[in-house]
């Protein structure tokens, strides 16, 4: 397959960037993230990663590919299936027949991997663009170059259990009906994510935040388990998927672009608001792991203010940015 594999911040907007690059749409990693209308940010109590709570800064898993469909008016096929056997045969077909296909993944049973990067997270989507052998060969949009993994392994990856269990999960475009993308689409997603980012909801945008902060603070210091979340949040900002920071930093590169896509140079300035807001969510990583590694005394109140004005700041930024594109 003449396929050209490009290394991305982020493995959902690398692969579908990837994805449509390769089916003749020039988009961008940053301009497949800002269309979705992807960042975000949810503290959900109630869903827990090995017993503690599940905290993202971006929209759930697939909306990075699904928020394409309706701007390029594109149509993909998705599939899961039953046994590991089954979604090998079925993967093993469309590549014979010369398509490229995307899987969802668990980062810890893939081997290329180094062991100190793997952990169970279930959401890893890569590329698969041909088989050599007992060999599939990969685009992993994490990786600077192509890879390789055996049948067995991948299997493994795409069939692991837990939360976000991906079932084998498969997608590929069956039409892809514009191939540019229109000012109005990039508009319409900038004013989709400004409604999430402020929603009116407790545990999600910045009001997410806020709740978060409050749980923060209310935490011994003295706890081992106040050692764990603090932890665990650095963990999820920054070591799953891009991080806080780095979805930051991609939908910043958004705006820059969708202010020549949408003639709209009053985005430029947002973009540079944003870059610095990230430069504070990377500030308040560092401090939360000086606490972890007990480089400085663990003060949950004192990451809860922090925390608090991020919020501030990223409430001020969509409210001004709502007024920019009203």
């Amino acid at each position: 397959m003449n396929f050209e594999h490009q290394q991305a911040a982020h493995c959902e907007s690398g692969v579908i960037s990837n994805l449509m690059r390769h089916h003749g749409v020039p988009m961008t990693e940053s301009l497949a993230f800002g269309l979705s209308s992807a960042l975000s940010f949810a503290y959900l109590p109630f869903i827990k990663l090995s017993g503690l709570p599940l905290i993202s800064y971006r929209m759930p898993p697939k909306s990075i590919i699904k928020g394409l469909l309706a701007p390029l008016a594109a149509r993909f096929r998705f599939e899961t299936f039953r046994t590991p056997e089954a979604g090998q045969r079925r993967l093993d077909a469309l590549l014979a027949d010369g398509q490229l296909v995307g899987l969802q993944t668990s980062v810890y049973w893939l081997p290329y991997f180094p062991p100190n990067m793997r952990f169970h997270f279930n959401a890893h989507n890569l590329l698969v663009y041909g088989k050599e052998g007992d060999d599939y060969l990969i685009s992993d949009p994490v990786f600077e170059a192509p890879m390789r993994c055996a049948s067995a392994d991948l299997s493994r990856a795409r069939f692991a259990k837990g939360v976000l269990a991906p079932k084998g999960l498969m997608y590929y475009p069956q039409a892809i009906g514009h191939k540019v993308v229109e000012p109005a689409a990039v508009v319409k997603a900038i004013r989709k994510n400004i409604r999430t980012m402020l929603a009116p909801i407790p545990i999600v945008g910045v009001r997410g935040m806020r709740m978060l902060a409050n749980k923060l603070e209310r935490l011994p210091a003295g706890d081992a388990h106040t050692v764990d979340f603090i932890g665990h949040m650095v963990r999820m900002q920054e070591e799953i998927g891009t991080g806080g920071a780095g979805f930051r930093f991609i939908y910043a590169a958004f705006l820059q672009e969708a202010a020549q896509l949408a003639a709209m140079p009053q985005l430029v300035p947002f973009s540079d608001r944003l870059t610095a807001i990230g430069d504070d969510w990377r500030g308040f990583a560092l401090k939360a792991a000086r606490m972890v590694k007990r480089r400085e005394p663990v003060d949950p109140p004192a990451l809860a203010k922090l925390l608090r004005a991020q919020a501030d700041q990223e409430e001020a930024f969509f409210r001004d940015l709502k007024r920019a594109v009203a």
